[in-house]
């Protein structure tokens, strides 16, 4: 590694790296930073003194490992084994140990005393308060939900019409949620309507609205979504339930802008973001004639598929223990998951993905007794441990996601996984826990 703290190009290397406005940060082969802007240390709240030397992953991951052995895409693989420049998405901690969505570009720089380094600038994608589960907002940092993630960042920034797919319970609505609240239309409403819910005959009504006396029984003008969504977003759910004969309707809004209420004569315009999401596969809708071929274009313009919490077991934990947080304080309880109920849910399947999960908790905190929830109060079928054993990655994930929220108070930690604090101590040191990570 070559010193740059006697090195003659330091100040012209913290002159490139200053040039950044967001965090930026020089990082040798080794991980270890060797130069960081003001940015950068103002986002971890540490002088230069305190990063200088350190390993990248030690100070934005709060991990004693590279993050590429987590599962995530690391750009220092990319930099030094491939020359790549490298994008990625990375969940980062801030000054409070708090998570954050973050874009990364990592790219290569040579410096004139001939070594490589990794230079990488951070961008933050989604906040701390955007990342609690008071609204059930997307929690997670396994690889395919942050290539996700970096998707959905992308697309938010374009006007054109985006399809989420996905198994239903992924979080369709609140992907949808994230491509409007990091768009440009932020400030504006989000819309949501589930299409298996619009009867045939009040579609037009629903979307467009009426005017008084457009149909029997109808009193007073009635605006429609697409009005109520005006300069913001209009997500339609399922949008594979339409009925074949309401498809042409929706799609010459969707083609020139312009509609009517249901008997009014004003021609109005609908300043709308569409996002529709579907757990079917709509090609296959096309090809069978169930839904119309030019609609599909118009609305799979940009299209992201979510992935199932079997795609992701590794967020199991983080989101077992948002969720835990916010069911506990809707109930005033204090529940927390046994050692066999972390076993037994962590053989499950999850058809229903993180709604099941959801749904699975809830009757959990209501059904079990004390504050202990056990492995029955689940309502899970044992499975045999050889049919679908958790990957040891799994363990280590909500090891350190209980590091992080106790402190590294190994009390505490045991008590919140229901073990004693040696048999905790014993899983630290099989995972490889520094030390200094956690204390009695």
């Amino acid at each position: 590694m070559s010193d740059l703290s006697v090195s003659p190009c330091r100040e012209s290397v913290q002159s490139l790296i200053d040039m950044h406005e967001h965090p930026a940060v020089l990082i040798d082969r080794d991980y270890r930073i060797i130069a960081a802007n003001s940015a950068y240390r103002t986002t971890y709240g540490l002088r230069s003194e305190q990063l200088i030397g350190r390993r990248c992953y030690e100070i934005s991951h709060h991990r004693d490992t590279p993050c590429h052995l987590h599962g995530e895409d690391c750009p220092h693989q990319q930099v030094f084994e491939r020359g790549e420049v490298s994008r990625v998405v990375h969940t980062h901690f801030d000054i409070k140990g708090r998570p954050e969505y973050v874009g990364i570009k990592g790219h290569p720089v040579v410096l004139p005393d001939g070594e490589t380094y990794l230079g990488e600038s951070i961008q933050r994608l989604a906040p701390p308060e955007a990342m609690n589960c008071e609204e059930m907002r997307m929690v997670g940092r396994s690889r395919p939900l942050l290539r996700a993630i970096d998707q959905l960042s992308l697309a938010a920034a374009s006007p054109a019409p985006v399809l989420l797919t996905g198994e239903s319970g992924v979080g369709k609505e609140l992907a949808a949620r994230y491509l409007h609240d990091h768009g440009p239309r932020r400030n504006g409403p989000f819309v949501a309507i589930d299409c298996t819910t619009l009867p045939e005959n009040l579609f037009e009504s629903e979307l467009f609205g009426h005017e008084a006396g457009a149909f029997t029984g109808c009193v007073g003008r009635k605006t429609g979504l697409f009005e109520d969504a005006r300069n913001g977003t209009l997500f339609l759910d399922e949008i594979g339930e339409i009925p074949l004969a309401m498809q042409a309707k929706l799609l010459r809004v969707l083609e020139t802008g312009a509609f009517r209420r249901l008997g009014g004569r004003e021609t109005l315009h609908a300043e709308t973001r569409l996002v529709a999401a579907t757990n079917r596969d709509l090609k296959s809708a096309v090809a069978a004639g169930l839904l119309r071929e030019d609609l599909y274009y118009r609305i799979a313009c940009i299209t992201i598929a979510l992935p199932s919490l079997r795609e992701r077991r590794m967020d199991i934990p983080l989101l077992v223990e948002a969720l835990l947080a916010r069911i506990n304080a809707a109930n005033g309880r204090h529940a927390r998951m046994s050692e066999a109920a972390w076993t037994r849910l962590m053989r499950h399947d999850f058809p229903g993905n993180v709604r099941e999960l959801r749904n699975i908790l809830q009757r959990a905190v209501a059904l079990c007794h004390g504050q202990i929830i056990e492995a029955e109060d689940l309502g899970l079928e044992e499975t045999a441990p050889q049919a679908t054993p958790a990957p040891n990655g799994l363990e280590r994930e909500q090891l350190e996601t209980l590091a992080l929220r106790y402190h590294g108070k190994r009390r505490a930690m045991a008590d919140a996984l229901g073990i004693s604090e040696r048999t905790l101590y014993r899983r630290l040191r099989r995972h490889g826990f520094a030390a200094s990570r956690t204390h009695s």
